[in-house]
């Protein structure tokens, strides 16, 4: 029998993400700056103000004001209108100094045997369903509003929007897992007060999606991709009425609150702890991209058409305390061994996986939107955790 499954996605202009963006902006300047700074901050947006805070260990000194409004200058709240405006809003910092009693458990006199920086676990996920081996209702949620931004940018056919908008897409599926069209799509986007006609003005906003948004986003898509589109989806276009009020203005931000859009779209768990804000010596994060790297590995390696792995850590322990993976019963190998051959091709340790996938790098910012997941890893070492470069080490160590 046939099922359904959704998944959402989130604009850059979306508030929690302009405070994700923010977090990883300081990030990045800080390793920019010394690589081996220790920061966990979190933003908070609303109304023509942003709040910093957080705990900073690092020999560099910034000036956090100034990259927040550049940040949400970027994103493009550069008018007084939106009620929240880069070169107005106020910008009040409580950034201070790390913990002494958590970095004693971080860092060590032996480099190898540096702890994670918290407990918890992590999951990575990979399935066949997409080119990039992530599921597909929240790839093409993701496709769907990068390109809203880029129509917001160019101006010419879509003028009026503005930077916070919402997508989501249904996807019904085979009972063996296979997608076979898609269901619904809905797509929420800011936009100016452009015609006194309520009506009008949506069904304008509606149209446009229809038909310059959606075929603009199957152009990129693959031959497989474009068929699921039957004719026959359900279109919800600002389902609620006008959306003239968004951004920090219409809602607070916070970081951390799209761990699900950041992830897979809810096709696979989630340990709990956010990314963004937070520097590579925090395994919330980069043991989370070990666990995506080393699950899209075993997919790319014909070992199993989709792949769930479990990764654990105890606070100023170095080794994880377990390793688990679950194909789904799609395994042409037996798990127990996958387990043991990813522990002999990575080593899993904090100081390891940053070595790895060199994390120690300014890459984080341009993670913290459209997903963690599913983006071509990049020459300055961006998405490193995206390379399918362990395909024959897996191969010979099962």
């Amino acid at each position: 029998m046939s099922y359904f499954f959704t998944s959402e996605s989130v604009s850059e202009g979306h508030p929690d993400k302009v405070a994700d963006q923010i977090s990883d902006a300081l990030i990045d300047h800080f390793l920019a700056f010394d690589p081996q700074s220790k920061v966990a901050c979190e933003t908070l947006v609303t109304t023509g103000q942003v709040v910093l805070a957080g705990e900073v260990k690092s020999q560099a000194y910034l000036d956090v004001q100034e990259i927040a409004r550049e940040t949400i200058r970027r994103i493009g709240y550069t008018k007084s209108e939106y009620m929240f405006d880069a070169a107005s809003c106020g910008v009040l910092s409580a950034i201070h100094e790390q913990s002494p009693d958590i970095n004693q458990g971080v860092e060590r006199a032996a480099p190898e045997e540096q702890g994670a920086g918290d407990q918890g676990m992590m999951f990575g996920y990979a399935c066949r369903e997409t080119d990039d081996y992530m599921p597909l209702p929240l790839d093409l949620s993701h496709r769907l509003l990068k390109v809203l931004a880029e129509l917001r940018r160019e101006g010419d056919q879509m003028g009026y929007l503005r930077p916070d908008s919402k997508s989501q897409v249904t996807i019904e599926y085979a009972d063996d897992h296979t997608p076979l069209r898609v269901e619904a799509i809905v797509v929420s986007t800011q936009h100016d007060d452009f015609d006194t006609d309520e009506a009008a003005m949506l069904a304008r906003i509606k149209k446009d999606v229809a038909e310059i948004l959606i075929p603009r986003v199957l152009t990129d898509c693959p031959e497989r991709v474009q068929a699921l589109f039957k004719g026959d989806h359900k279109l919800h276009v600002n389902p609620t009425g006008k959306f003239v009020i968004g951004g920090p203005d219409g809602d607070a931000g916070l970081t951390g609150r799209k761990i699900i859009v950041d992830t897979y779209g809810g096709a696979a768990p989630h340990g709990g702890g956010a990314f963004s804000g937070k520097d590579p010596t925090k395994v919330d994060r980069s043991a989370a991209y070990a666990a995506r790297y080393l699950a899209k590995n075993i997919v790319a390696a014909g070992m199993a058409e989709r792949c769930t792995l479990q990764l654990s850590y105890a606070i100023g322990v170095a080794k994880p305390l377990s390793i688990y993976v679950d194909t789904h019963g799609t395994g042409e190998v037996d798990e127990a061994g996958i387990e043991r051959a990813v522990a002999q091709v990575m080593d899993l340790t904090p100081r390891g996986i940053r070595e790895h996938l060199g994390l120690n790098k300014p890459i984080f910012q341009r993670t913290a939107a459209y997903g963690h997941f599913g983006r071509a890893p990049e020459a300055d070492g961006g998405f490193s955790w995206e390379k399918v470069d362990l395909v024959e080490a897996l191969k010979k160590a099962v």
